[in-house]
């Protein structure tokens, strides 16, 4: 993979792209009508791509394109459009372990205009949207708790056969622009006065200067890099939160792995478990209702600990019933009492918490000071109301990151979340 451009490469409109789909469409896909009937409409309002919504008389899809920049800043910040081939085979990896219940189905990639298609979700909108709303989402814990568990577990070196696990760590080793990216704003930008921070300033000013001079808060946040840069555990999502999940009445379904790679399993668990506390923060400036706004944050800390609960158990059962994988070889653990192979799990997991509860912060930090805000605080239109939601986030975030270790379950974090 290069960040070359291939010749004949073009960023598509809403006037060219029915006649490009037209011959690219896969033939049992079928749209209705003739392209020059069909509605499309671009509704990208990421960071990065090119976002369509292609409807013909019979059927709709949304068709993705990488832009060779990053979309948010302009043609100034340079991107291979190469990360269209790991978002689509993300997806498909995600959609063989977790299913069509929790992913969309993609149809097709087109390497040289960096484009794929993919299910579009008519009945689904963002989760964050609900999330500001105050709106509890049905099974929410039971399907991300249960699509991190399969994602994770399949595409480990626990359950995933040795080849199979190299192999899928050398096709996204080239993924290597975005995980810089990743590098830079969650982990290092945060931590000093980068360029493209962008704080609720004045009111946080002193907080975040405070940040930059916390050597307890930096120096875990430059160990944490450093394991996110070097430990292959699976294939993360890469940036799994509020705004990467859509929601329907009845499901759930998990969006924009483009972000994806091979790297630390806590960094997607701890991602999403950080924005439900963001939400959780946001709510005292989003809910004037006092009694509405508890019972909304009550059932928030109440996700955020159960979907750590599904998570775990799910990948002890895939761990219990495995037939492959070198990593905790059950050739070995058959030979002994279920004791052994549960005194692994239980250390793996008291790990793998105490990861993710830094990633949790670490993730909470770099919303709130960095480049990439989340809507959640900037929905807040008072500066100063929103800048106090954000000061009990960084206090929170800070406990997570420094006291990480303290904390064996979700439960004891409730109170401390309270007090905040």
């Amino acid at each position: 993979m290069t960040n070359t451009i291939p010749d004949g490469y073009m960023p598509q409109t809403c006037e060219t792209l029915p006649y490009y789909l037209s011959d690219k469409l896969p033939q049992g896909l079928i749209l209705g009508g003739q392209p020059e009937t069909w509605t499309v409409t671009e509704v990208g309002d990421g960071n990065l791509n090119l976002v369509f919504i292609v409807s013909g008389s019979e059927r709709t899809i949304i068709v993705k394109q990488a832009l060779p920049y990053v979309r948010a800043a302009g043609e100034s910040w340079k991107l291979s459009i190469n990360r269209a081939f790991f978002e689509y085979n993300v997806l498909l990896q995600e959609y063989k372990y977790a299913g069509h219940a929790l992913v969309p189905e993609v149809y097709f990639y087109d390497p040289l205009m960096a484009i794929f298609a993919m299910e579009y979700l008519a009945s689904h909108i963002i989760l964050r949207k609900k999330l500001i709303a105050g709106e509890k989402q049905p099974r929410l814990e039971q399907e991300i708790g249960s699509f991190l568990a399969k994602t994770l577990f399949h595409t480990s070196d626990i359950g995933m056969d040795a080849a199979e696990k190299k192999a899928l760590t050398a096709s996204f080793a080239n993924n290597h622009e975005l995980c810089k990216i990743t590098e830079d704003l969650i982990f290092t930008e945060p931590y000093f006065d980068a360029p493209r921070n962008n704080w609720t300033s004045p009111q946080l000013d002193e907080d975040v200067h405070a940040i930059w001079q916390d050597v307890d808060v930096i120096h875990i946040a430059m160990k944490y890099k450093y394991k996110f840069m070097t430990e292959a555990q699976a294939l993360l999502h890469g940036d799994l939160h509020s705004g990467s999940i859509m929601v329907s009445t009845t499901d759930s379904k998990v969006i924009d792995p483009e972000f994806g790679f091979m790297g630390p399993m806590a960094f997607d668990i701890g991602n999403y478990i950080g924005n439900l506390y963001m939400a959780y923060f946001a709510q005292a400036g989003l809910q004037p209702d006092i009694r509405c706004r508890q019972d909304y944050q009550a059932w928030l800390l109440e996700q955020i600990e159960q979907t750590w609960s599904v998570f775990e158990q799910e990948f002890r059962q895939l761990w219990n019933t495995k037939l492959q994988g070198e990593a905790y070889p059950h050739t070995l653990y058959q030979r002994h009492d279920s004791g052994l192979l549960q005194r692994a799990q239980d250390d793996f997991f008291k790990t793998l918490l105490e990861d993710t509860l830094v990633n949790a912060g670490l993730e909470m930090n770099r919303r709130i000071i960095g480049f990439a805000g989340v809507a959640d605080f900037k929905t807040i239109a008072d500066a100063d109301l929103r800048a106090q939601c954000e000061r009990s986030a960084l206090k929170m975030a800070r406990e997570l990151i420094v006291n990480a270790s303290v904390h064996t379950n979700f439960s004891q974090l409730k109170l401390y979340a309270s007090m905040c």
